[in-house]
Formats: structure tokens, C-alpha cells, sequence
């Protein structure tokens, strides 16, 4: 059976095969599901939809876990945070298209663009647990296990990683994404692609 996964898509969130509740969709279900899972992380209200996604993923997965914050000087060397995605910073740069498109409206945003980059999201998430491995989002073609099994084994080439936060992101409009996390320990690198299948199957990539 797999474990220790969450998915995140427009209208729903499951945690281990748990379904949570929640009464609106889209960037309203984050603001939902931040509120009643997590809401002591306000930088959460300037995030793009896509580190908005990554981050409520990823705290929903750690708090599943178990996983004790880090805090202070406390830093983590040997996790890292590798993610996968089609569209890359696509809503952001979107948003930010907005302010600059009409000469007689010209208000370009510099908050929005700070996001039109599609790994901040992994940035946003080191920074809330004070994570210092590898950080890497990887924009591919379409979701394929193989490859990101492949690519994720690589994180453990050195000595220091031992797990890795992994998954994909994906965010076409604000009110339109998905997302998968699960996380990645070294000795469970055998059968990978196999569960990251397993969990894909549940999405609609």
C-alpha cells in the first residue's frame, strides 16, 4: 500500500487516501485549507497560486509525518526538495502580463514577478523548514514516473541527502491547478516509479 502522500487539485484534497473536508474551490480551497491546517505562515497571502499549492501540499504531507519544525539557527542538510510541473511560472507570468499590457494602465508589479520563476515554490518551502539541501523544480513535458524517478534517485548522488520532499505542480489559472507530494526516503529508492504511478493515477495530469 502507498503512504505518506497528499493530492491537491482545484476542487479536492486527500491526505493517505483521506479526503478533506472543505466548502469552496480553487485559490478559495487553499485559503480554506491553509486556515484550517496550517495559519502560521502569513507570507502565505503574497505566494502565487503555484507556491501556494506546493506550499499547502507540502505542509499537509509534513504534518502528516509528523515532522518537528525547525526553527531558529536550526537548519537541514540532508533533505532536499525536487518537483516537477508542465506549465512552470504560466499563472504567474500571466498575472504579471496584466499590469503591464495597457499603456494607459501601466502598473507593473514587482511582488508578481518575483514568481514569474517556477522554483521559488521549492524556495518558499526550504525557507519554512529551514531545509539546506538540493532544491529543484524540473519543467517537463508531461508527467512521466520514469523520468522523475530517474531524476530523484540523482538527489541522492552525494552523502548528506537522505530524503527528499518530491512531487509535482501545476498551475494554469489561479483556480486551476494540481499537485502531488509524497516524500522520498534513501532506502526506499527501490519500486519508486511504481509508487509514484500508483499516486498519479489519482490525478487527472
Amino acid at each position: 500500500m502507498v503512504k505518506d502522500y497528499v493530492i491537491l487539485e482545484s476542487d479536492r484534497a486527500v491526505v493517505n487516501g483521506r479526503v478533506l473536508e472543505h466548502e469552496t474551490a480553487g485559490s478559495a480551497m487553499l485559503a480554506e485549507l491553509y486556515r484550517a491546517h496550517i495559519a502560521d505562515w502569513p507570507k502565505f497571502f503574497k505566494m502565487d497560486t503555484l507556491s501556494k499549492v506546493g506550499f499547502v501540499a507540502s505542509e499537509l504531507l509534513l504534518k502528516e509525518l509528523g515532522e518537528t519544525r525547525h526553527e531558529g539557527e536550526e537548519f537541514v542538510q540532508s533533505r532536499a526538495v525536487v518537483l516537477f510541473g508542465t506549465t512552470a511560472s504560466l499563472c504567474a507570468d500571466r498575472n504579471y502580463q496584466e499590469t503591464i499590457s495597457d499603456r494607459d494602465n501601466y502598473y507593473p508589479s514587482p511582488a508578481l514577478f518575483v514568481y514569474t520563476l517556477p522554483n521559488i515554490v521549492t524556495g518558499e518551502i526550504a525557507i519554512r523548514n529551514h531545509y539546506r539541501g538540493e532544491t529543484s523544480f524540473y519543467v517537463v513535458e508531461k508527467a512521466d514516473a520514469a523520468q522523475m524517478a530517474f531524476h530523484l534517485s540523482c538527489a541522492f548522488a552525494d552523502t548528506v541527502t537522505e530524503s527528499v520532499l518530491a512531487g509535482w505542480v501545476d498551475s494554469r489559472h489561479n483556480d486551476d491547478f494540481q499537485a502531488f507530494f509524497t516524500l522520498v526516503r534513501r532506502d526506499e529508492l527501490e519500486g519508486l516509479e511504481d509508487r509514484l504511478k500508483t499516486i498519479m493515477d489519482n490525478l487527472n495530469i
